[in-house]
């Protein structure tokens, strides 16, 4: 019995076991004793993580896959979480405990992934897992490149990012017509910001979909005085600010607003 990939839901299944242990490995089980796995599939990867020292859970809306690993993995027993993970509480099995995520994420929803991460960042210490690499790459990206954008500062407001590894395509079932990239993302020791995050998320997102902007344009809606927009950083356009402006842009924003 396997499982056959289907397209609706973006599934790519690895087929090979090195790339699957290299991707287990990434976690480091600082901070937390529990992993959820998003989209096992027939469980490449999750084989190596039940031989890690935690529990793990996974999580997946396909019924044929799901058939397939309580027939394969009897050791996950109760922990499979037959749900679309977009929509799911965490906090119907985890509560409040902290717990790592890791993947092989379909690419037609890793950017949703990436933002459920950040809705739900005070529990995930850790996050790995395999992205297109295009995407990967964007996240760990750097302010001054073209691809430096929403989710770049998003995510290093919070983790630290780094690009580990590229995937190629003929290691899949069937092979996608790209490359693939894990990552591994660490939460900051302090991750707690100067701001409000809801601004904080607003601002990045209004200075970036309209990134040929300068911020003085793309960021009129917030009504600011005379004298913030006077300041050199609104003559930048957003990729130019590392995540630190960023903060600051939006900790100067927060108090000219109040002050108003």
């Amino acid at each position: 019995m396997s499982v056959k990939p289907k397209k609706h839901l973006g599934q790519h299944f690895l087929n090979d076991e090195s790339i699957a242990k290299k991707i287990a490995d990434t976690l480091t089980f600082k901070g937390y004793d529990t992993i959820l796995e998003i989209g096992p599939g027939m469980g490449v990867l999750t084989k190596y993580l039940l031989e890690k020292p935690t529990t793990t859970y996974v999580i997946e809306i396909d019924t044929e896959s799901v058939s397939y690993l309580e027939a394969h993995y009897l050791e996950l027993s109760n922990r499979i979480i037959q749900e679309d993970v977009l929509k799911y509480d965490f906090s119907k099995t985890f509560a409040d405990k902290s717990f790592a995520i890791i993947g092989n994420f379909p690419y037609n929803i890793s950017s949703q992934i990436v933002f459920k991460l950040l809705e739900n960042r005070k529990q995930i210490p850790e996050f790995s897992g395999m992205f297109q690499k295009e995407v990967a790459q964007r996240i760990c990206e750097k302010e001054g490149n073209k691809t430096y954008g929403i989710l770049s500062v998003l995510v290093q407001a919070f983790y630290t990012a780094e690009y580990l590894f590229t995937v190629p395509p003929t290691v899949f079932n069937p092979p996608p017509k790209v490359d693939s990239g894990v990552l591994r993302l660490k939460r900051k020791q302090d991750f707690e910001l100067p701001c409000s995050d809801k601004l904080f998320f607003s601002v990045v997102k209004s200075a970036f979909q309209q990134r040929r902007k300068t911020l003085r344009n793309s960021l009129k809606g917030y009504n600011l005085s005379e004298n913030l927009k006077a300041n050199t950083i609104f003559g930048k356009r957003p990729e130019q600010l590392s995540v630190d402006a960023f903060i600051k842009l939006t900790t100067a924003i927060e108090l000219d607003t109040k002050n108003e």
